[in-house]
């Protein structure tokens, strides 16, 4: 099977040591997490977590079957990147003189939408949001100049589609 990237959404209780156990199920299956992000989700006391995985989709199924069986766990449900509206968002620091002394990294800031955060008399700081491919390209066209620091995010997504665990999330809040 042809391996793509999925997003998958999961919705748990607040409580603590599930990351830990979702993390292991990864774990035991040799697949990494390529992005990980845990925020509160619509429904209050209960939270969101949105991982990113590089595999296949019979991988995938298992994985979000064995996450389900996590008491906490409320709903899990997977996406291919077609399915999902998403951005993640990188900081790169840069030494301060390149801004003025190489035109071209002012050119890469304007073309790939980045914007400036900070600057100081040793570096300035530029914040980029966007698909993982435009951080990356943004990435390889800095390095030749020298980044001093560099931090991506956990992607964030939205399903294109409506996602039923909106009457799941209202049953569970009115059980609360």
């Amino acid at each position: 099977m042809e391996k793509t990237w999925f997003t998958i959404s999961v919705y748990s209780e607040n409580n603590v040591g599930l990351l830990n156990r979702i993390s292991g199920i990864f774990l035991k299956r040799h697949i990494n997490i390529e992005g990980l992000n845990v925020s509160k989700s619509e429904i209050e006391g209960v939270s969101k977590f949105t991982i990113v995985i590089y595999t296949t989709v019979d991988w995938t199924r298992r994985i979000v079957s064995q996450i389900e069986k996590q008491v906490e766990v409320i709903k899990a449900f997977y996406h291919t990147d077609d399915e999902i509206i998403y951005q993640e968002s990188a900081l790169f620091k840069i030494a301060s003189h390149l801004l003025f002394d190489e035109r071209q990294i002012q050119n890469i800031i304007k073309e790939s939408n980045g914007q400036i955060v900070t600057v100081s008399r040793d570096y300035f700081v530029l914040a980029k949001t966007g698909r993982r491919h435009e951080i990356d390209q943004m990435h390889d066209e800095l390095e030749p100049y020298g980044i001093m620091q560099f931090v991506r995010s956990g992607r964030i997504a939205v399903t294109k589609a409506e996602m039923p665990i909106s009457s799941l999330l209202e049953k569970f809040q009115h059980e609360i």
